[in-house]
């Protein structure tokens, strides 16, 4: 308590609401609801399907008639390019032949009446989102100098790396297709390679040029993390995980700060895979040279090994004292018995603030397998730790929605679209409350905001002069918002960064009083 006479006591309180509005934003009184409503974000029309048709000149007849394909159909495996543009398509196009007020996507607006739109009441026009490929019309306003609005379109294809993803074809002629091609002894790899590419890649495509390191010296979100091999040819890390069945699929990309951990099966013949099937072999997880970053002068980053664990027929564990020159690749004891086998490893991922790898462990688990234990079952396990943060890292927070408890996803917009700090402390979060917390008193302990779960944050403010109020109302602001006050929350728990549209935008609103 302050001495002074003329003191007082101030109690500052912070409430955070996370709600959906028609302006596409979020206002700075947050209470997080249990549900997202994205129908003022997505206004996404599937299934419009439009014919186009040319008509043919002739002395006795008008008559519309199909437009020819100007090539035979390919073979099987390559889709004809559609006829169909969304940006043709207008689901508020309620009334043919004239303009419907803020439907930015119909063509019967002109210049003069869109200037007097106030929102595009479909921002978005597209397919399905389980179309593999698929292109999406954006509509949005700016004002000009004159306080009028003015239209901005765009169509771009988005991609689809779902698994399970669906190819489509719309097109006059697609009524009739050649009989699909089908898989023998001889055209089985090239059919393997043409469709499904596009889900795992392959060994031979697995090398990158230094034409695609990007300039950011660290590692964004969701990047693919470099390697360097014993020739100097640059590849990735690759995790093994389960693909479309429980097999394990070895040329399955680690994602950088995306914690995984995946369960898989191999199918082995002990007698003949024990000891060169490198899948099952300690060496495969541990000679792993990590580029710290995406540069072509990236420092080399080695996988050191943190423990060894020697699990018994009986299932018991204990650590192996690991000492040099010990061999420990897998060993056929008889028949049906292999020593020595990968049961399960996990890498834990040290990174600083710009993204650049600093250390890199590997804890691996070596046991017995027998053949009562085919098919051999393995677990991979990743996880990344801020080097200066403690051991939390950004994630996300649901897939595809947000999961009650878990943090809001926010982000920074720049000339590049949507970023994310790695940093937890620049996130959405709150000044974490304690009993006779002083506003001005460093440090300042945050918390995240939870999505779900209603926060009251605030703090006291002992004041000895009064005179400078508005210089401390602003500081008091930095001080419950945070430092680095995130501009967008996420839509969803897993939102892209290269998808705006997932994205909303807080709104401020500051009256001191």
């Amino acid at each position: 308590m302050a001495s002074s006479a003329s003191s007082g006591f101030f109690c500052l309180f912070f409430l955070f609401s996370a709600v959906a509005t028609e302006e596409n934003t979020t206002s700075l009184d947050l209470t997080t609801p249990a549900s997202f409503d994205q129908n003022v974000t997505f206004a996404v029309t599937e299934n419009y399907t439009v014919f186009e048709t040319t008509t043919t000149p002739s002395s006795g007849s008008t008559e519309e008639e199909p437009l020819l394909p100007a090539e035979p159909l390919p073979e099987s495996g390559r889709l004809l390019t559609p006829v169909t543009a969304v940006d043709r398509l207008c689901p508020c196009d309620d009334h043919t032949g004239v303009c419907d007020i803020n439907c930015c996507c119909d063509r019967e607006c002109s210049k003069e009446v869109v200037a007097l739109f106030t929102s595009c009441s479909v921002p978005a026009v597209s397919g399905g989102r389980q179309l593999c490929s698929r292109d999406v019309a954006s509509y949005s306003l700016r004002s000009t100098m004159n306080g009028y609005s003015e239209l901005q379109s765009s169509v771009q294809k988005e991609t689809s790396y779902n698994l399970f993803c669906i190819q489509a074809q719309n097109r006059l002629d697609g009524l009739s297709h050649p009989p699909p091609e089908l898989p023998t002894d001889s055209n089985f790899e090239w059919l393997f390679k043409q469709f499904t590419s596009f889900i795992f890649g392959s060994d031979s495509g697995a090398q990158v040029s230094p034409g695609e390191l990007q300039a950011s010296p660290g590692y964004l979100y969701e990047d693919v993390m470099l390697t360097v091999g014993e020739s100097g040819q640059r590849g990735m890390f690759w995790l093994p995980a389960a693909g479309l069945t429980a097999d394990c699929v070895d040329n399955s990309p680690a994602a950088f700060l995306k914690d995984q951990s995946s369960q898989c099966s191999r199918r082995v013949v002990l007698d003949q895979d024990c000891s060169s099937l490198p899948a099952l072999s300690i060496n495969t997880y541990t000679d792993i040279q990590l580029f710290a970053g995406k540069q072509i002068d990236a420092a080399v980053v080695p996988v050191k090994v943190a423990s060894i664990i020697l699990q018994s027929t009986d299932d018991t564990q204990s650590e192996l004292q690991i000492s040099a020159g010990e061999n420990l690749s897998p060993v056929l004891l008889r028949n049906s018995l292999c020593a020595n086998v990968v049961l399960k490893v996990t890498y834990v991922i040290r990174y600083n603030s710009g993204g650049e790898i600093v250390n890199a462990t590997v804890t691996l688990v070596l046991g017995f397998v027998s053949d009562d234990m085919l098919p051999l079952e393995q677990e991979f396990q990743i996880t990344y730790v801020q080097e200066d943060g403690g051991d939390v890292a950004v994630r996300y927070s649901g897939n595809p929605g947000y999961v009650v408890g878990l943090p809001l996803v926010s982000g920074t917009k720049t000339a590049d679209g949507i970023t994310r700090s790695i940093d937890p402390r620049d996130t959405l979060s709150l000044l974490h409350s304690a009993e006779d917390q002083d506003c001005l008193q460093d440090p300042q302990q945050r918390s995240p905001v939870l999505f779900g779960l209603n926060s009251v944050s605030g703090c006291t403010l002992r004041l000895v002069d009064a005179e400078n109020c508005s210089l401390v109302s602003h500081l008091l602001l930095d001080v419950l918002r945070g430092p680095n006050y995130p501009q967008y929350v996420a839509s969803f728990g897993n939102s892209h960064l290269d998808n705006p549209l997932d994205w909303v935008q807080i709104k401020n609103s500051f009256s001191p009083g």
